[in-house]
């Protein structure tokens, strides 16, 4: 039987064909493939929760052991990131977001019947963190795929449009998760935990379980609907992105701009817990986390936009800029090291602050990378691909650095002056190659 998944042909380019047929063909594909990045994202972020009520339900882990396990998705996501970078041009389209849509499920059911089980082991938990990466590593197939789909001018806003909606994923999980762990949904399962220190039963599984379904919907859906744009290379020949001096200068404008974003959402409720609930018990950082993610998403999307008239490089130098500010307001202004309750509200506006300007970076990033790749879509969209698997250790490099500064300093001061150093280098970079008159490739 032939396979009819793969396009005959599809230019962009061509603006005839774009008006007449391709534009059609990429929204439809974009539609698909952002709805199941949303639900990536939602997997990817559990943890961000369940580490938070896993010791109020009697799991005996220690704070550096909780770090670690909302470290570990980061850690799968970034490795998943580069095998996913080089997949769409072998497989297609249709089959990548399909297969990853579908196996998503497996560390959903996993971890619905642990958070269950109070003799889960903390290396299962760790197991079952690393496959819940692979909604993080599956950003490097959708993002790649969608640059194919679509023309240069309008890329921004189309990438900018799947990766602020997909983001959405991470604020749903924050957001969600207290409003149906406070109902018996999958109660018929044995669930419903009881919380030490109120005696009030919540049902943790539900956080996980509440996803199979629509994972199961969207995986049918991408399998009947999407179709795959032949641009076949082998994993060899795509290799060719690394003669590119580029390709490590867009990575370190990338791990500056979404790996910060990604980072941040999944250690801001623990900072919270660790740094203000001692001063404040019956504070919640789950009622203030999903700000955040939301943020950062909304400002993605808007931006992606603007990008697209202005360019990206001027909005990642302006995104630079504000992060070394910020971080240095969040270290100077004693708000990493509180020693009362009302620093708190500072605090958390220059978080959201970070997320905001993240977000414009994320959608500026994307703007960029397709211009300064412009003489190869398959190039850029590698580019794409390995910028976006690199930044996902994220999560992971915030976790374990902030738990390793705690550990070595007694605060995490030192770990963001890490941060800003990296700030600083990727600004520069931006500004000397992308940004400033006469560059070598303004963007």
């Amino acid at each position: 039987m032939k396979n009819t998944h793969w396009l005959t042909s599809y230019d962009p380019t061509n603006e005839e064909f774009w008006e007449k047929t391709g534009k059609k063909i990429a929204w439809k594909t974009l539609t698909v493939t952002t709805v199941a990045l949303t639900l990536s994202f939602a997997t990817w972020f559990l943890y961000s929760v369940v580490v938070i009520k896993l010791p109020q339900i009697g799991f005996t882990f220690t704070d550096d052991q909780l770090f670690w396990m909302a470290a570990m998705p980061g850690l799968a996501g970034g490795i998943l990131r580069i095998v996913n970078t080089f997949l769409i041009p072998i497989y297609g389209t249709r089959k990548i977001i399909s297969v990853t849509t579908f196996l998503k499920i497996i560390p959903l059911v996993m971890l619905g019947f642990a958070v269950m089980d109070p003799t889960s082991s903390f290396g299962y938990f760790m197991f079952i963190g690393f496959l819940l990466g692979i909604g993080g590593g599956d950003f490097s197939s959708y993002m790649p795929s969608t640059s194919l789909f679509f023309p240069k001018k309008e890329s921004g806003t189309a990438l900018g449009i799947q990766a602020g909606v997909g983001n959405f994923g991470v604020s749903l999980v924050q957001l969600l998760s207290p409003i149906v762990m406070s109902v018996g949904i999958f109660s018929f399962l044995g669930g419903g935990e009881i919380v030490a220190e109120t005696g009030k039963k919540i049902f943790l599984e539900n956080i996980a379980f509440i996803y199979i379904l629509p994972l199961f919907i969207v995986g049918i859906w991408a399998w009947f609907s999407l179709k795959s744009i032949p641009v076949k290379a082998s994993f060899k020949e795509q290799l060719d992105i690394f003669n590119d001096k580029h390709t490590l200068y867009c990575t370190m404008t990338y791990i500056m701009t979404f790996g910060i974003f990604a980072g941040l959402s999944a250690a801001f409720p623990l900072l919270i817990k660790n740094l203000y609930v001692p001063l404040e018990s019956d504070l919640d950082p789950l009622k203030f986390a999903f700000y955040g993610p939301l943020i950062g998403s909304a400002t993605r999307i808007i931006f992606g936009k603007v990008a697209d008239k202005t360019g990206g490089a001027i909005l990642t130098h302006i995104t630079g800029i504000a992060l070394i500010i910020l971080f240095l307001a969040l270290i100077f202004g004693g708000y990493l090291t509180p020693t009362s309750k009302d620093q708190f509200n500072v605090f958390l506006v220059i978080i959201l602050a970070i997320f905001f300007f993240t977000g414009i970076g994320n959608a500026a990033t994307f703007k960029q990378y397709p211009v300064i790749f412009a003489e190869s879509p398959r190039r850029a969209a590698g580019v794409i691909g390995w910028t976006a698997a690199i930044a996902a250790f994220g999560p992971f490099v915030f976790n374990v650095l902030i738990s390793q500064s705690r550990s070595l300093s007694g605060d995490t001061r030192l770990f963001f002056w890490f941060l800003i150093v990296g700030c600083v280098m990727a600004t520069a970079v931006n500004w000397y190659f992308y940004t400033r008159k006469g560059c070598e490739r303004p963007s």
